[in-house]
């Protein structure tokens, strides 16, 4: 008998000890022994009690007052060559009977931590993996020459993590998670979708943002953007021009939306022709384009193709190509070779295609550069099977959501895909468990000028929340409710859920869009309805 409880029964009337017994956590085993704990091709490396405000991270808010909780932290080795950290948070009290899985961005290289703390704060068990590597979200080298690796990172080691994580949450509590939920945007966005298609058994409902689910597509796109502003030193576009094509997008997409609100609401039905910022004949300056740079325009919104002419991957629409998270980071950089589309489509086709680190993209052929790298990796990469069926049998529930102002990775693709399901499993059927939402103004997995926060992944779940994206699926998962839209929120600092709101939108499921119904403020959600897009 535990020692303490011996010291009770000395001191304390009957009824007095079984009212604290009542309140006590009740666990199947304390946390300390989890690392006795034997689990295939597993190693416990600790597990310890972290308590209240114990665990501290200066630069990041996510770990303020969190609770206590149980740090269990593992290493996965299913090959020879694998090395899989995974941590798995349970909160020693309140907990909500739910595990949820974090998602990770690039490369991964490391576990989602304030993703974590945002599930811990809610109630939920949480687990995090570093996709089997270690390095940051833009370096690929760790890649080369470890097809195992790649095979890790690409599926295994969220589908090992999301085992794992379920067992020891059943040994800590004596019984396993009611519910179990994944979150990811961006690579997380793929790897939320590969769990649907290839583990419809792990997660009861899955959040993908901004899939990167065409992989070896999308890194294809990445290096005809590059060849397009960075094989000739004309065709380069600098970060200081990118305010001028900012204003003509939104000038030319404002006025063919109505709105006047300086987002691009739809740009399907925005056409936007680069040409109108051509220099005048032996000028140049920060508010005009050169003809070189006019036709690198031209080419990253019209996405790349085949020798053909066939499309091999969506164009950027456009919206969006201002901001922190706009055109500067991830097609101009501070200089030529310094974008985050150049490291990541030189990190994939040097490291995981061609093998070679001295690869030059100048000399990629969009024919037989796209074909080997499908051949090689589109199998461990992509996420595009449309056939959902088992994931649906067994009652799973998907969002999917996507900013219009993307600039990492084409909204359009998330269309794209959402379609190919609507295709193979049909209208009806598809709506009874995946609902897509589409975010004007918002960039890639958030910010951006439009309202941007609602609840989805790495966003705190106490801000925006209840009527957020998250919520919403526990809604559907739970209690049946499928959401028809979400409400976003824009703040005067994004970062910070105590700041003023600026705006706020209805994101409507798709294919309906938010309209304004005429009269009232257009920062107030409450003046737009659901409704279908126009022909």
């Amino acid at each position: 008998m535990n020692s303490s409880i011996r010291n009770l029964i000395r001191i304390l009337p009957l009824a007095a000890i079984l009212l604290v017994l009542t309140t006590l956590p009740a666990f199947a085993a304390p946390c300390e022994s989890l690392s006795s704990l034997k689990l295939p091709d597993t190693t416990i490396v600790s597990a310890q009690t972290v308590p209240a405000h114990g665990l501290t991270n200066p630069t990041s808010p996510a770990f303020k007052d969190l609770p206590a909780f149980c740090r269990v932290t593992l290493q996965i080795k299913p090959s020879a060559d694998s090395d899989i950290k995974v941590e798995v948070w349970m909160p020693l009290s309140g907990w909500s009977g739910r595990l949820q899985g974090t998602g990770n961005g690039g490369f991964g290289g490391s576990i989602t931590y304030s993703v974590m703390a945002f599930a811990l704060r809610a109630g939920d068990a949480a687990a995090g993996t570093d996709t089997g590597h270690t390095g940051a979200p833009p370096d690929g080298t760790w890649a080369l020459h470890h097809q195992e690796k790649i095979i890790d990172f690409g599926h295994r080691a969220i589908h090992e993590m999301t085992v794992k994580a379920k067992a020891i949450v059943a040994a800590f509590y004596g019984e396993g998670a009611k519910h179990s939920y994944f979150a990811g945007c961006s690579n997380g966005g793929r790897q939320a979708l590969m769990e649907a298609q290839r583990y419809p058994a792990d997660y009861d409902g899955i959040l993908a943002g901004a899939p990167a689910n065409y992989w070896t597509h999308l890194l294809t796109a990445a290096i005809w953007n590059i060849q397009a502003t960075e094989s000739k030193p004309a065709a380069y576009i600098p970060a200081a021009k990118i305010p001028a094509l900012s204003a003509a997008v939104l000038a030319a997409c404002d006025a063919q939306d109505g709105l006047k609100d300086g987002l691009v609401n739809d740009p399907r039905a925005c056409h936007f022709d680069p040409a109108v910022l051509l220099c005048k004949s032996g000028t140049d300056s920060n508010s005009c384009f050169t003809a070189p740079q006019i036709a690198a325009l031209k080419k990253i919104y019209a996405g790349p193709r085949d020798s053909k002419g066939r499309k091999i991957f969506s164009g950027f629409s456009p919206g969006g190509e201002e901001g922190g998270g706009g055109w500067s980071l991830w097609l101009s950089g501070s200089a030529p070779g310094s974008s985050l589309q150049f490291l990541f489509g030189n990190g994939f086709f040097k490291n995981m295609v061609f093998d070679n680190p001295a690869w030059d993209f100048k000399t990629f052929n969009f024919d037989s550069g796209v074909k080997l790298a499908d051949d090689k990796q589109a199998r461990v990469l992509n996420a595009t099977d449309p056939n959902l069926q088992d994931f649906q049998k067994r009652g799973g529930k998907l969002i999917l959501y996507h900013g219009w102002s993307d600039i990492a990775i084409p909204p359009l693709n998330t269309i794209a895909y959402y379609n190919s399901v609507v295709h193979a499993m049909g209208e009806k059927n598809t709506a009874s468990f995946v609902r897509l939402f589409m975010a004007p103004g918002m960039q890639h997995c958030g910010g951006g000028p439009g309202p941007n926060v609602f609840g989805q992944w790495a966003v705190a779940r106490d801000d925006d929340s209840q009527d957020g994206a998250l919520a919403a699926l526990e809604q559907w998962v739970e209690k049946g409710t499928a959401p028809d839209k979400i409400i976003a929120t824009k703040r005067a600092n994004d970062q910070d859920p105590a700041s003023a709101v600026k705006m706020t939108r209805p994101l409507c499921a798709f294919p309906q869009v938010a309209r304004y119904k005429g009269a009232g403020d257009t920062n107030d959600a409450a003046n737009f309805v659901c409704a279908a897009t126009k022909k």
